[in-house]
């Protein structure tokens, strides 16, 4: 048997150090970063989360080989710091030659999208907030920065987290009932973000082997109001009512309230049936596994509502087929 010294050991570490790859997550409290989080740390990533009062771009980002960037502002900030922010990132990028990994929603294509969405799906907003994130994923095509945009439809969180989901749809689920946005009869796109999240680190694994641009569209779960009104009832092990949301009282509100216009300029995507599809995901991931949809709602669910449901942590651990990272998510590369 070989005799290991101390110095040997220090080796080791180092070599086991210079493997793992680095990530940095720009937002790493919001919905998508969250989970991201989790999810390069679970994989065995060194993970650093950007702290906006005490970090600097590009200096927070050496030796990180993605960014991953969960930027996102309120609807009204979206025309004055979408453009910024983008060009920070972009810059960074360019200074430490770090991949870029967004993700994307289906706002470039546009209030005229077709019913199924794929990469090879025109771009054609024109006005509002569609445009400005074209025009975003624009500007790091033109970058020739290194780019990954996984694109999928609403979030399911596995919290509160601010989203249609928990603010309209579910907010009423402890009464029995299931408020809906928009026509209930026609499809729409979901994406649970535990499963985003999993995804995004297949992608950046297999980063070097991309091209500088890759548009990689996520199809999660295409569910019309009835479909998520039903899976939701087998969640919580009950018959649940669908009622359609009244857009009525933003209507009134929207000349007073910002928020409200941008609502009603998105409510298209509630009216208009979508889905999303990709072969060129399953080519990417093809051993990618989605968690079966009532686990995901189930573990979307509050414990008030549903004591018993599965938790977040079995859906991922299932995913990655291995327990919780035992390392904090956070670690500083200074």
């Amino acid at each position: 048997m070989p005799k290991f010294t101390s110095s040997t050991s220090t080796l080791l570490i180092y070599e086991d150090w210079k493997m793992k790859k680095t990530v940095l997550i720009l937002g790493a409290n919001g919905r998508f970063g969250r989970n991201a989080k989790t999810a390069f740390s679970w994989a065995d990533w060194d993970v650093t989360c950007f702290d906006r009062a005490t970090d600097k771009l590009p200096d927070a980002a050496w030796g990180a080989d993605v960014i991953v960037n969960a930027w996102n502002s309120a609807y009204p900030d979206w025309a004055e710091l979408t453009p910024k922010l983008t060009a920070r990132v972009i810059e960074t990028a360019k200074e430490t030659g770090a991949t870029v990994i967004i993700p994307g929603n289906i706002y470039p294509y546009g209030p005229e999208l077709p019913e199924v969405l794929s990469e090879d799906t025109p771009h054609a907003a024109t006005t509002g907030l569609p445009l400005i994130r074209k025009e975003m994923e624009a500007a790091y095509r033109d970058a020739g920065v290194k780019t990954i945009i996984l694109r999928a439809g609403d979030f399911i969180d596995t919290e509160a987290s601010g989203n249609w989901f928990d603010q309209v749809i579910t907010a009423k689920l402890a009464r029995g009932k299931i408020v809906y946005p928009g026509n209930p009869d026609i499809p729409h796109a979901w994406a649970y973000l535990p499963d985003l999240a999993q995804a995004a680190v297949a992608l950046a694994e297999q980063a070097d082997t991309l091209e500088t641009f890759t548009d990689v569209a996520f199809p999660g779960y295409t569910l019309s109001g009835r479909d998520l009104t039903e899976a939701l009832g087998e969640a919580v092990g009950d018959k649940l009512r669908l009622t359609r949301m009244s857009w009525l009282p933003i209507q009134i509100a929207s000349p007073f309230w910002k928020m409200g216009r941008h609502l009603l300029e998105m409510r298209y995507l509630w009216d208009r049936p979508h889905r999303i599809v990709s072969t060129r995901f399953a080519e990417l991931v093809p051993d990618f596994r989605a968690a079966p949809l009532v686990e995901a709602l189930e573990a979307s669910l509050p414990a008030d509502i549903n004591p018993n449901g599965k938790m977040a942590e079995q859906t991922v651990i299932r995913a990655v087929g291995r327990p919780v990272h035992a390392r904090p998510a956070q670690v500083e590369l200074r």
